[in-house]
């Protein structure tokens, strides 16, 4: 056996001794507190035929876009669509990439350069990780939402400081301090850069996101949006200046080095963007409530949380990996988030709430949840 054969081998066998072994499954449960469909848009059929309309009405629309789009990928929709959204959240402008993780790759790996100064929080996406892993720029990260934390790593900043933070964070579920940490951030001349990916939808006038609720679109520097999570489809967009959106053409290599999305995948985002104004944005609140008031009233500790992630958690791999089994087999998808995923004893469940979630099954689940406590 060849010795990366041997190494490779060795990393999973450590994996499945402290379970935490990843693998794929097409065995789901049919009743979904798992995905990130918070508004139902992935499995609704009046989306979908908004999208099938909208591409029947272009004549001869290509399969896929045949290159970057620097090359022959652009298309002026595409553009249509970026100042549509960028309008929506009422930023300047707005540049499309393929996924979250390629926003957030291509963003903090292009704009912070040797000599600059980045600072997240400690529980920020592994994609905003992996995008300053490859800057040059120098890194510190500070407790979670601890606004004295952070003030202390700006005291040790220099030259360009930019502050990296998520509005809803993917696996708690909370919310960041963000007029604290826009008023610290202005005090210290910094920049924000806030990653709306599960607050997009869900927070704000037609759910355009924690920063517009909070009248923040001025103070931050950058706004992530991903297209993959409320809004049902497949996508993201960093929304800034026009100055950003043109260095970003010019400088992010995981948008230049990257085949464009096909023009369906735009049509979807379109429609999408379109569709949030016909549903009522109170209802996936409602459901929020009366899960976080049957846990209380069944005395069932969980994540302090407003969103539609809610947390869990329990004392082990082990011990999480059997709630959720337990869980599946009555029906409810539920799954178990493992360590080195989150920290070392604080593994959990992670139930998403639905609008599509009936009241029973939601009270259902409690009382499932109820019995494993």
């Amino acid at each position: 056996m060849r010795n990366v054969e041997r190494f490779i081998g060795d990393k999973l066998q450590e994996r499945k001794d402290n379970l935490s072994i990843r693998s794929l499954s097409t065995n789901i449960p049919p009743v979904d507190f798992c995905s990130n469909d918070y508004l139902g848009f992935a499995r609704s059929g009046e989306l979908k035929h908004m999208i099938n309309s909208t591409l029947a009405s272009m004549q001869n629309h290509l399969n896929g876009a045949g290159g970057s789009r620097l090359l022959s990928g652009n298309t002026r929709f595409t553009e249509e669509t970026e100042a549509f959204i960028a309008d929506f959240h009422q930023a300047e402008s707005g540049l499309i990439f393929n996924s979250g993780y390629d926003a957030n790759v291509g963003l903090l790996s292009s704009v912070p350069q040797r000599g600059d100064t980045i600072i997240t929080d400690e529980l920020i996406h592994a994609s905003i990780i992996d995008g300053c892993r490859l800057s040059h720029a120098t890194r510190f990260k500070f407790y979670h939402n601890n606004i004295n934390d952070l003030e202390s790593k700006l005291k040790l900043a220099k030259g360009n400081i930019f502050v990296v933070v998520e509005s809803v964070y993917s696996m708690d579920g909370n919310i960041a301090p963000l007029l604290a940490l826009s008023d610290l951030c202005e005090r210290y001349k910094a920049n924000l850069i806030v990653d709306e990916a599960h607050a997009t939808g869900i927070f704000g006038a037609n759910g355009r996101g924690l920063i517009n609720q909070l009248n923040l679109t001025k103070q931050v520097f950058a706004r992530i949006v991903t297209f993959g999570k409320a809004l049902g489809v497949h996508g993201a967009i960093v929304l800034g200046s026009q100055n950003l959106r043109q260095y970003l053409i010019n400088f992010a290599r995981s948008f230049i080095y990257t085949t464009a999305a096909p023009i369906h995948n735009i049509v979807a985002v379109n429609c999408s963007y379109q569709y949030l104004s016909k549903i009522d944005h109170q209802l996936i609140h409602q459901k929020i409530t009366l899960f976080r008031k049957a846990l209380k009233e069944n005395h069932i500790k969980t994540l302090s949380s407003e969103s539609a992630i809610q947390g869990i958690l329990f004392s082990s791999n082990e011990a999480t990996k059997q709630a959720a089994a337990n869980l599946q087999s009555k029906g409810f998808d539920v799954r178990a988030i493992l360590s080195p995923t989150v920290a070392l004893g604080k593994e959990r469940l992670r139930i998403c709430v639905h609008t599509y979630n009936t009241d029973e099954e939601i009270i259902s689940l409690v009382n499932y949840l109820k019995e494993l406590n």
